[in-house]
């Protein structure tokens, strides 16, 4: 009788070592890239209060189109957060500045607002690669 063989051999075993070494060395990378890139995005997260803040602001004063000068005018208390050190806002623009997100430079958010038929739109800038999409 003959005894059937089992397992895998030792070279084998090398190259499938090899073959996740190697996607591991891309997919780590990525994967850190995608964690800057969401914690930089909870700038924008934690700027919607104050969008609101000043929309509601512009849109209740007596033309309708009148930006908030600070904060305090536009009814917001600024908040910070891990990977926000800070939101201010100055004649209705919105900064918002983000701290220990993992990128090269940490981003900088700047929403200016514009008024259009009884609504308040939004263009948000940023000078970082890091940046989410809509902010780029």
């Amino acid at each position: 009788m003959k005894k059937n063989m089992q397992g895998f051999t030792l070279i084998e075993l090398m190259i499938v070592i090899a073959i996740l070494g190697i996607l591991l060395a891309i997919a780590i990378p990525a994967y850190q890239d995608y964690l800057a890139r969401a914690r930089a995005a909870e700038g924008l997260n934690m700027a919607a209060p104050a969008k609101l803040a000043v929309s509601e602001s512009t849109l209740s004063s007596l033309d309708g189109q009148t930006f908030p000068a600070d904060a305090t005018a536009a009814g917001y208390t600024a908040a910070t957060s891990t990977y926000v050190s800070g939101i201010t806002i100055a004649n209705g623009t919105i900064t918002v500045t983000t701290q220990a997100t993992g990128c090269a430079t940490d981003p900088v958010f700047t929403l200016v607002p514009a008024v259009d038929a009884g609504k308040v739109s939004w263009t948000c800038t940023s000078g970082s690669p890091c940046a989410p999409a809509s902010c780029r």
